[in-house]
């Protein structure tokens, strides 16, 4: 309580003083650094860890030791791991990651609007590139702590700080105009799969066809495109759980459709889902400026993501396991995102907008509500 009072009231203030990609950076640098020391990682997890009853998860043979998860687009380089769990969280999502380095687009890259509780994202798939991320991937396999799922004491289990952490990967396309032709893409896609399984690198993989302004835009939400990358995608030999991470502004025949081909080629699941492209559903329009250039995250994602979970829950049954992602602003949120169907949630905003002390509330929330009710 004391430290979400010191973030809204002395820290969150002084950070929106300044460039949003530029806070984004010095977190991501103090934060190797703290990964990098056995005693600011304890610090860290004394301050923000959730230590109470076990809420694990076991999710196509993952254990994650909480079930909320840092979404894809923060720690797109794979910087992070070692200090994540002890903020509370069971797992992140790395990337999105391609074939070849990105960039990235023009800056700003990131816009906030505070009054929306969103943040405009247009970094263009910024990255350093499959194969690097891959060696930084590898050292931190190397450096992680066993696997301990729970220490029992009193009768009740205690969740590990710092243990139990997956680590998914999402795959893009390059973000420049040699991807753009659809059979160039998918040997874009394609090589960055490959070598992540050769290197066994990634716990999960999440296939993103769903990334606004980049080049060749969203050729994949295409139904008999997605088809031809799937196609392609199966020649790898792969034991790891597969996902696609959806689009959240095509209409449902659109989405189901894609659903169907992604049911087809026996993927695991879907996450639900990526930005909101519709600048007209903010409820502060003057925020953001008048031409589109980059999708929303935040609050003007809750309702469409969360809707769409229950729609792919009610029409596919428990064939897909759903990661939802989109407005988790509050327990209340993440709980509408968990009973409209989702196994996992994911979110990077409202960590902004909050505090890291967010995902501490989240699990405490879980555990109080029940794993059957929010489950």
């Amino acid at each position: 309580m004391i430290l979400d009072m010191l973030y809204k009231a002395v820290l969150k203030p002084i950070f929106f003083r300044f460039d949003p990609e530029y806070v984004h950076d010095q977190m991501t640098a103090k934060g190797v650094f703290f990964s990098n020391h056995a005693l600011t990682r304890s610090l860290i997890g004394a301050a923000y860890d959730y230590h109470g009853q076990d809420i694990g998860k076991t999710v196509d043979g993952l254990r994650y030791r909480t079930p909320f998860l840092l979404s894809a687009g923060f720690d797109y380089n794979g910087q992070l791991p070692l200090i994540l769990p002890h903020i509370g969280l069971g797992g992140e999502e790395v990337g999105s990651v391609t074939a070849r380095a990105c960039e990235g687009n023009p800056k700003p890259r990131l816009t906030r609007l505070p009054k929306s509780k969103s943040i405009i994202v247009n970094k263009g798939l910024r990255n350093e590139g499959v194969d690097k991320i891959i060696e930084r991937l590898k050292d931190y396999k190397a450096k992680k702590q066993p696997s301990v799922s729970a220490l029992w004491a009193s009768g009740e289990p205690k969740v590990v700080s710092g243990t139990d952490f997956i680590v998914g990967i999402s795959i893009a396309r390059t973000n420049d105009d040699k991807s753009v032709p659809i059979e160039a893409g998918i040997q874009d896609y394609l090589y960055s799969f490959k070598r992540l399984n050769e290197e066994s690198v990634g716990d999960y993989y999440t296939l993103n066809i769903s990334c606004p302004n980049a080049f060749g835009a969203e050729a994949f939400n295409q139904p008999q495109l997605l088809r031809r990358l799937l196609t392609a995608i199966k020649t790898v030999p792969s034991k790891k759980p597969l996902y696609v991470k959806m689009p959240i502004n095509i209409p449902w025949p659109q989405f189901e459709a894609l659903l169907k081909i992604i049911d087809e080629f026996g993927l695991n699941g879907v996450v639900i889902g990526n930005l909101n492209k519709d600048y007209s559903s903010l409820e502060f329009r003057e925020e953001a400026p008048e031409v589109f250039k980059g999708g929303l995250s935040g609050k003007p994602c809750t309702h469409l993501s969360t809707d769409l979970i229950y729609k792919t829950r009610d029409a596919f049954g428990k064939r897909f396991t759903i990661i939802g992602v989109g407005g988790v602003l509050s327990p209340e949120t993440a709980a509408e995102k968990f009973e409209a169907g989702a196994d996992l949630v994911q979110l990077i905003t409202g960590m902004i907008y909050e505090g890291p002390g967010l995902i501490k509330k989240l699990c405490r929330a879980f555990a109080s509500r029940g794993r059957i009710s929010m489950s």
